[in-house]
């Protein structure tokens, strides 16, 4: 089964990269982690933000998998926990689903992206750069692994 976290945004800080890899690797047999980053639409001080949304949108959406289950990530959210996120993860095992989560630009997922979610959640009421963003998740990712797995380490 593979779990994608695909994000707008490519240049990100090299710790970010070693942290999303040393998650990568941990995540191992039935699941495979993996990152999708795509480009962010060029943006000034005449940029129509409405148009880049939703185009920078449409790339998530189309970069979405066949037969996965949808997660968009966005500050109002439903603010879950690691079980709850176990708890899907086992169900897109079960049910032969990947799972997606989709992260948008600085200025959030268009309309699109979370009404064509299956569901809208929140990973903090707090709010987080991109980047933290993108190692925090791998990191609950690979915690719900743990879980299912019965390793030490979400305990």
């Amino acid at each position: 089964m593979d779990i994608r976290i695909i994000a707008i945004g490519q240049k990100m800080p090299a710790w970010v990269d070693q942290a999303c890899e040393q998650y990568r690797n941990r995540v191992t047999g039935q699941c495979a982690l993996k990152f999708q980053s795509l480009p962010a639409k060029k943006r000034g001080k005449s940029a129509n933000m409405a148009r880049i949304i939703r185009e920078e949108g449409s790339s998530l959406l189309m970069a979405v998998p066949p037969k996965s289950h949808t997660i968009a990530l966005e500050r109002e959210g439903k603010v879950i926990d690691s079980k709850k996120l176990a708890t899907v993860l086992e169900g897109c095992l079960m049910e032969g689903l990947g799972l997606v989560f989709l992260i948008g630009g600085p200025e959030g997922l268009s309309d699109d992206c979370q009404q064509q979610a299956d569901e809208v959640w929140s990973l903090s009421a707090l709010t987080m750069a991109h980047p933290v963003a993108r190692v925090v998740l791998a990191e609950q990712i690979y915690r719900a692994w743990s879980m299912l797995n019965n390793l030490p380490y979400h305990r």
